[in-house]
């Protein structure tokens, strides 16, 4: 009976990167000055707001 390899399966969707290697953008490069972005993942248009207390809000 021989072993057979255990496949290597990407990271889920929900796992955590390491924050040392994870991308870090700044909000304004993503509003470029405006108070809110559309935003494209998977298909899907999401919408990107700052609040009036500037917090940033994401919407489906």
């Amino acid at each position: 009976m021989n072993a057979q390899p255990t496949p290597t399966l990407p990271p889920s969707p929900g796992h955590a990167d390491n924050k040392a290697t994870r991308p870090l953008v700044a909000s304004v490069q993503i509003l470029r000055g405006n108070r809110t972005a559309d935003i494209v993942h998977d298909g899907q248009r999401y919408l990107l707001r700052v609040t009036r207390e500037n917090k940033l809000i994401l919407t489906k």
